[in-house]
C-alpha cells in the first residue's frame, strides 16, 4: 500500500486529555497509524478510517476542544469516529491542518485496487474484505525471474463462530449425558 501523508501531530489523550507529539502515517487503504516517534517501530494505535471513521472537521469547524499551549484553534483537526469518540490532532499551522483534513476525507473515501498481473487489471478491493492477497510484480513470466512474494492477510477471527457453536453443542451433549447418568439409579429402586 502506499503512503499519503505522514508527519508530526499533536495528538489529545483520550484518558487526561494531555497533549502529545506524535508521528503519523496515513495510508491510502484508510489506516490512520501513529507511533511515537518517525522510527516506526511499533504503532501506539491505528484508526481504520474507511470503517470507523464518521467526519472530519478542521480549524474553526472544531468546537469543545483547546489545542495545546501556545497553538492557535484554526490548527486543530478533528477525527469523529462510529463508536461516539473523536481523535483531537493540531498541526503545527493552519495550512498543515487543512491538508490533513483533505487527505483524511480522501483517504476514507477512495477505493483500494489490487492489480492481477495475470489479468492484467485492477480491481476494487471490497470494504469489508478480510481476506486479501497481495503478490509482487515479479512473477514469472515477463522476465523478471525473481522470487515470487504472496502475502496472505486473513481474518484471526475467522471460524470462531463455528468452534463456539460447536463447543456449545459438545456442552449441551455432556450435559445431557451426565443428567442421564445421574438418575438412572432412582429408576431401578
Amino acid at each position: 500500500m502506499a503512503l499519503m501523508r505522514s508527519g508530526w501531530l499533536w495528538r489529545q489523550s483520550s484518558v487526561l486529555r494531555r497533549w502529545k507529539k506524535n508521528w503519523f502515517d496515513l495510508w491510502v487503504d484508510g489506516n490512520l497509524l501513529y507511533y511515537e516517534d518517525e522510527s516506526r517501530r511499533d504503532y501506539e494505535n491505528r484508526v481504520r478510517l474507511k470503517h470507523k471513521c464518521v467526519a472530519v472537521k478542521a480549524g474553526l469547524e472544531c468546537a469543545g476542544v483547546d489545542p495545546p499551549e501556545g497553538r492557535p484553534r484554526e490548527c486543530l483537526v478533528l477525527v469523529y469516529l462510529k463508536d461516539g469518540s473523536r481523535l483531537a490532532l493540531c498541526a503545527d499551522s493552519e495550512d498543515e491542518a487543512l491538508a490533513w483534513k483533505l487527505a483524511l476525507l480522501e483517504a476514507r473515501r477512495n477505493p483500494v485496487y489490487t492489480y492481477d498481473p495475470y489479468d492484467d487489471s485492477y480491481h476494487t478491493v471490497p470494504l469489508d474484505s478480510h481476506n486479501a492477497v497481495y503478490i509482487s510484480p515479479a512473477y514469472p513470466g515477463y522476465g523478471y525471474g525473481g522470487p515470487q512474494h504472496v502475502l496472505v492477510h486473513s481474518d484471526p477471527c475467522e471460524g470462531v463462530g463455528t468452534q463456539v457453536a460447536l463447543g456449545l453443542l459438545a456442552g449441551m451433549a455432556t450435559g445431557a449425558a451426565l443428567r442421564s447418568l445421574m438418575w438412572m439409579p432412582f429408576w431401578f429402586c
